[in-house]
Parts: structure tokens; sequence; C-alpha cells
């Protein structure tokens, strides 16, 4: 006898309620402990703090090598840099002290410059004309870069090549501006073609050297000479074919100096600006006629006449606090190295003017640096400095003398090796 299957009895509503319940609650457990981690994770410190400025695992060694090495390097400039352990006090007159000393130690350590043999000392190429009157600093560094470590005989070890063509020995000998043009652009095509050295940038690695003012334009006829390569000159104006951060500005350096380095004696600046000069530009024409007659500014409209005295014109900057520094035939002049020597703080008068060394040196802390315009509230604004705020930018200027000063052979800190220097900060090319 087979089974007999029973009727299921169907699912009471209850039932289905019960169930449908269950479900739901379990979803929406669910759903809330999904929410309650991803809400926890959201308020963790990872993520709602700022982010850690502590360095990570891979960055910790070489900060710590960094700060050991700068410490290193202070410590030696504070032994080396005047022989008197005072080179740390320096500090406050350059943008980057750390970076500077850092830098400079490798630039006397790896910078190599191949100088072309090319050219006839006799005439325009290799040695300077000259190491005195207002084109000094063009025959310095010919003269300095031989005496120096920096030269190789080695073309492949050379981080740049020196163009050893001097516009002042042109000048000197009577060569017209369109002849000069012609023989600078002559001899760099007689490199170009000889060696490969310039073709491997472009001249982008190449510099020339030029104080006088001809010299900036004898480069126009070799158009990659003004695009490529760096051009070291006195006369640095943004208005014209300076380039900044390519090129580099020359100190103007009247040498040798008539008398001794000024400074720390403030009590002797009695007088409150002084300047005496021709009147070859406009802002000059504007300073003497609003300002000759002050009982306040020592201002002449021409040059002192040495008949008057011995060294008159140098031994004013000594008993005065601020020495007016107006452009001329350029933006450029020798009275700003003058001031620096003799301890009177530079008031720089010239509109455009790449300052010597700028990018290195905070100039606004041993300097007054004006609009071209502000010459008619020049005295309100020389007056406005306190003597305070005086002693402080004449301290400093104090500490930059250094830098400001041939010397033959070079030394340490001098005008050559901040040329030098900035050459190295843009010896960096690839080569093809």
């Amino acid at each position: 006898m087979s089974a007999v299957k029973l009727p299921q009895p169907a699912p009471s509503a209850a039932a289905i309620c019960t169930l449908r319940g269950s479900v739901l609650t379990l979803a929406i457990l669910t759903l809330v402990t999904f929410s309650y981690i991803s809400l926890k994770s959201l308020r963790s410190p990872s993520l709602l703090s700022p982010p850690s400025t502590d360095p990570t695992p891979l960055t910790v060694q070489p900060l710590q090598r960094q700060v050991s090495y700068d410490a290193d390097a202070s410590n030696a400039e504070n032994t080396e840099e005047d022989g008197d352990g005072n080179g740390g006090g320096d500090d406050d007159v350059y943008h980057l002290p750390k970076v500077f000393r850092l830098n400079y130690g490798e630039m006397e350590r790896r910078f190599k410059v191949y100088v072309y043999p090319d050219g006839d000392p006799n005439t325009y190429y290799q040695t300077p004309r000259k190491l005195t009157g207002k084109y000094a600093s063009e025959g310095y560094f010919f003269q300095n870069l031989r005496e120096s470590n920096f030269v190789t005989d080695d073309p492949d070890r050379a981080d740049l090549f020196f163009i050893p063509i001097s516009c002042h020995k042109m000048r000197g000998k009577g060569i017209s501006y369109e002849n000069m043009t012609v023989i600078v652009h002559d001899y760099v095509e007689s490199l170009i073609s000889k060696y490969p050295y310039w073709n491997r940038t472009l001249g982008a690695d190449h510099f020339f050297v030029t104080c006088h003012d001809v010299g900036v334009r004898a480069t126009e006829g070799v158009p990659l000479l003004v695009k490529n390569s760096i051009r070291v000159v006195c006369s640095p104006s943004y208005d014209v074919g300076f380039i900044p951060h390519k090129d580099v500005a020359l100190p103007q350096i009247l040498q040798p100096f008539a008398l001794p380095a000024g400074g720390n004696d403030l009590e002797n600046r009695t007088t409150l600006g002084f300047w005496a000069g021709h009147r070859n530009s406009k802002i000059r024409v504007i300073l003497a006629r609003v300002w000759e007659n002050d009982t306040e500014l020592d201002i002449s409209n021409n040059r002192i006449n040495r008949a008057t005295g011995h060294l008159l014109y140098q031994k004013r900057f000594y008993r005065t606090k601020f020495c007016i520094c107006p452009g001329g035939s350029q933006v450029n002049s020798a009275r700003i190295a003058d001031s620096i020597h003799y301890g009177c703080v530079p008031v720089i008068l010239s509109n455009y003017y790449d300052l010597p060394f700028n990018d290195i040196l905070n100039w606004h802390k041993f300097s007054v640096i004006l609009k071209e315009k502000d010459v008619y509230q020049l005295k309100e604004i020389l007056k406005n400095i306190t003597q305070e705020e005086f002693a402080i930018l004449h301290n400093n200027l104090v500490k930059v003398q250094k830098h400001f000063q041939w010397n033959s052979p070079p030394v340490k800190h001098d005008a050559f090796h901040m040329v030098m220097y900035e050459l190295w900060l843009r010896h960096h090319v690839i080569k093809y």
C-alpha cells in the first residue's frame, strides 16, 4: 500500500511578514555597519588631519646630511672667509647664505673653463689692455682668469668656453664700432669652423666679457652670441639687449682706489648726501637742477676741480652718509663701487639696472634703491631713514666691500670670484 502524500499547508500571512521583516532588518544592519566603518575611516587622522611635515624615511638621510654639511660649511666660513672667525656674521647680506657657501665651495673644487688659444695677444685677444681706468674690470677679468685654477687645457673637462676678444683693446687702438662688429663676427666664426665645441650647444656654454658699452653692441653681428651665449657686461639694463638670468652684470670698478677703504666711522659722516659729476644723462641734469643749491645735500653739477685740493672728491665720500649714484650714458656707474669702498651707502638712482651679484647679495641690506622719478623727493626720503637704520646699512656695506675689489692674483670672494660664481650658476648646459 502506497503512502499517501498529504497536502502541505500554505504559509500563513503572518509567517511571510516575519520573514520579510527579518530580511529587511538584516539589510538595515548591514547598511549601518558599512556606514559606520566608512565614517570611521573618513575620520581617521591620516585623512582629516593636515599632512605631516616630517620627512619620509627616504628623505631623512639626505636632509640630515645636508644639515650636517651646512654646519661644516658654516664653520669653515667662520674660520676661513676673513681669517678672523667672523664669516658667519655676514649672513644677512646674502639672500641664501648657506646655499652660497655650499655652491661657492663646489665651484672652487669643480669649475673649469677652456680659453680658446686663437688670436694674437698683441692685437685684440687673450690679454687685457690695462688694469686701470673706467674699464679696468674687463682687464682684471682677463688677467685673473689666467692667474686662477679655473682654466683647463682639456676642452673635454670644460664647463664653459671663454671667447678671449677684448673690445676695450679694440677701442684703445681706435677701431670704430662698425669695424669692431666685423672683427668680433669673424673671430667667432673662425672658432665655430675650427672647433666642434660651439656647435654642440650653439654657443650656450660660451661666454664673452666686455666692460665698454660698445662691446655689448659689437656682439650684435653674431645673433647666437646674443641669444645663447653668456655676455658678462658692465652696462646690464633690462630695457636693452641684456638678457637677465642668462647674462651677467660685471661690476664697474675704477681701480686702483686713491684712498684706503672706509667704514666703521659713523661719527665722521655728517653730510646727508653727495654727488658730483658730468651731466651726461637726463636724471643727472634733473638731480643737479633740483638739488645743487640745497644746504643739506652736497650736489655739484660737474666734477670737483682738482686744483681746489688733493683728492677732495674722494675725501667727500668719507664724510657723507649717502652717496647718490645716478646712471650716466648707461645705467651703470663706477661711483657705486667707489661708494662701497669708501663706506658711503650708495643710493641707486637708475631705472632697470640689473645690479651686480643681485641674485647673491641682498642690495636692500646695504644700499638705497630708488626710481628715477623719486629724485624730486630725494632729501625727504634720505632724512626719513633713521640713524639706527643708517648704521645697519653702513655696517652691512662694510661686509660686502671684499666683493667689489679686484686683486692680482685674485683672492677668495673678491670681484673675480663673484663673477666666476655667477658663471658657475649658469654652466649647466646639455651638450649634443
